[in-house]
């Protein structure tokens, strides 16, 4: 039986801005010195697994700042990988993240209470608004299925939000709030 491959994913270190600012993919975010700190002591950690074969980083600074520590510790040379880079935010990058709370666009329940709303998105973005309401932890919302021309329904009320039909392709939706 063949072994399993065993991906140890590291988010990278604090930067000036890590908690504020909607960074994205804006270039030139290197680690504070907190973040220095804290990418020494991840790659300590590291340090100990004797079978760490590569290490691969994001090419953005931050990420490869953190993996450079890890690599130094390791014996060998950060891998950059493109895929492993950050959401593309577009015009929102490097604005606070408290001033984007407050956008219109985040508040589409507030807008319309008490009626029914469609709203038209992608994958990913429904599986987070379930994850969500399902009270489940972000980093799981890749369990999630959403099919294209799928409707997932939520009812969102003081109490808390109720997931009523997820990935639905076919039927009568009428009766969802009945």
């Amino acid at each position: 039986m063949k072994a399993p491959t065993l991906i140890l994913l590291v988010r990278h270190a604090l930067t000036a801005t890590t908690g504020t600012v909607l960074t994205g993919r804006a270039p030139g975010l290197h680690l504070s010195d907190d973040g220095r700190r804290q990418a020494a002591a991840v790659a300590r950690r590291l340090a100990a697994h004797p079978k760490i074969e590569a290490v691969y980083a994001s090419p953005l600074e931050r990420a490869r700042e953190t993996a450079a520590a890890i690599a130094k510790v390791r014996g060998c040379a950060v891998r950059i990988e493109r895929e492993l880079t950050e959401l593309d935010v577009g015009a929102w990058t490097g604005r606070s993240l408290r001033r984007l709370g407050r956008k219109r666009e985040w508040q589409l329940v507030e807008r319309h209470p008490g009626v029914v709303v469609v709203a038209v998105s992608h994958a990913d973005p429904i599986k987070a608004a379930v994850a969500h309401a399902l009270g489940v932890h972000l980093d799981l919302f890749q369990r999630i299925v959403i099919a294209p021309a799928s409707i997932t329904a939520i009812a969102y009320r003081s109490q808390s939000p109720l997931v009523l039909t997820l990935n639905s392709m076919d039927g009568d939706l009428a009766g969802l709030l009945a």
